[in-house]
């Protein structure tokens, strides 16, 4: 389906009520205000900030993504809630900054490696441009949180001299974004920051839906850790019961999947730090709240890098589940 065939449809597609809202009755200004969209696997949710340097939120508002019923009813979603934000705001912006779960192509301006897969190999960016009446900026989402904890979280609140940062999210997958001097470094293949399909180690590892095996997110996401464990243990258990009865002691198995994620995960990023040297590496996501990895973790990308002396803070995001939407917002800064 052509770009133009995509979203000349979706005009005619009725829209589906949303959820109601929470909104502040001041505040709007077209010249100001930032407007964000992040479309994640279950949910889109959009927020209007009423300025970069006041990230006041005057509207937010979310509504399911409803992936599987395909692309042009995502779209179809994305169009309803844009329609709410542009009522509360009574007017309509110039550009959108969006966040993807995946990433856009340059050289095509498709969409690729997005778990909601029904977006891959789709003109995203050009059909949503074309369906919404403006310019849309898009970026996916790990570059959205690292962005949103520069400009807006941790790295703002407590190391604003900060230039390069890398941010990663490290959950049922793992990704990776950069940031530097304030802004998203994509690269010329749009893959920039993508630390978790790196090559890690081939006899440890699994099988990964990029293709590769042994890949850092086959080894320290969430599942893979959980697979780990069951293969040592002979039991499944989540990954929260498996860390605590690390800690405890009392399982073998655990402590054994916990060191594992400890080793490879300075390995892992021992490999960034030598070619990068962050002034800041923030870490999000599920698997980013154990704590090992801020002590053990963290030695252990000492004893990889170069010089063998690690000093650069390694912390925990402030934004929470607000990182995306409003790194998403402030793609358009």
């Amino acid at each position: 389906m052509s770009n133009f065939t995509t979203a000349a449809a979706l005009h005619t597609m009725q829209q589906v009520p949303v959820a109601p809202h929470e909104q502040v009755a001041n505040g709007f200004n077209q010249h100001q205000n930032l407007w964000g969209l992040d479309m994640g696997g279950t949910k889109i949710e959009g927020v209007i900030l009423q300025s970069a340097s006041n990230p006041h939120v005057l509207f937010r508002d979310r509504m399911p993504t409803e992936a599987s019923q395909g692309y042009e009813h995502m779209l179809r979603q994305v169009g309803a809630l844009v329609e709410r934000m542009e009522q509360a705001a009574g007017y309509r912006p110039g550009k959108i900054g969006i966040g993807t779960p995946g990433t856009m192509i340059p050289q095509s301006g498709l969409m690729k490696n997005c778990n909601t897969t029904a977006l891959n190999g789709r003109p995203l960016k050009a059909d949503l441009e074309y369906l919404l009446g403006r310019q849309v900026v898009i970026a996916n989402d790990a570059n959205c949180f690292a962005l949103s904890e520069t400009r807006l979280g941790i790295v703002k609140q407590q190391f604003p001299g900060a230039r390069v940062v890398f941010g990663i999210i490290l959950g049922t997958g793992v990704g990776g974004g950069l940031v530097v001097n304030g802004q998203i470094i994509e690269g010329f293949h749009g893959i920039a920051g993508e630390w978790g399909h790196n090559y890690l180690s081939e006899t440890d590892g699994k099988p990964c839906f990029c293709g590769k095996t042994g890949c850092i997110e086959s080894i320290l996401a969430g599942p893979a850790l959980e697979l780990y464990y069951a293969e040592q243990s002979g039991r499944k258990l989540g990954l929260k019961e498996i860390m605590q009865r690390a800690t405890d002691g009392v399982d073998p198995a655990a402590v054994q999947t916990l060191h594992r994620l400890t080793h490879y995960f300075g390995l892992a990023l021992s490999a960034v730090v030598n070619v990068l040297d962050p002034d800041v590496i923030v870490i999000g996501g599920g698997v980013g709240n154990i704590s090992e990895l801020y002590s053990a973790g963290v030695a252990n990308i000492e004893q990889h890098i170069f010089d063998h002396h690690f000093a650069a803070p390694v912390v925990k995001p402030m934004l929470g589940d607000s990182a995306g939407v409003f790194g998403a917002a402030y793609l358009v800064a």
